[in-house]
């Protein structure tokens, strides 16, 4: 069975290959682009992705310099350090 660390999307994500997880990220990036929140997309593309090294090397793929500074300066309270660990 699962651990408590762990749920049942993210063990599915697992089975994914890369092509997959990447496809995946860039509609969070959209929904981002459509109002999704910006911690969402962090560390919704962190479970997707695996780990976050890769979830940032991801959304630095996916979403523009200009986008990812927009990105920070829109994160409130303790999520700001959250948001720049992925997109700095």
């Amino acid at each position: 069975m699962l651990d408590s660390n762990n749920d049942l999307g993210a063990a599915l994500f697992k089975t994914w290959s890369d092509k997959q997880r990447l496809e995946e990220i860039e509609k969070l990036v959209q929904g981002f682009r459509n109002g999704v929140p910006v911690g969402i997309l962090c560390k919704m593309s962190e479970t997707i992705a695996g780990n976050r090294k890769k979830a940032k090397k991801m959304l630095k793929q996916l979403l523009t310099a200009e986008e990812r500074a927009t990105a920070i300066q829109s994160a409130e309270g303790g999520m700001i350090p959250v948001v720049k660990s992925f997109l700095e």
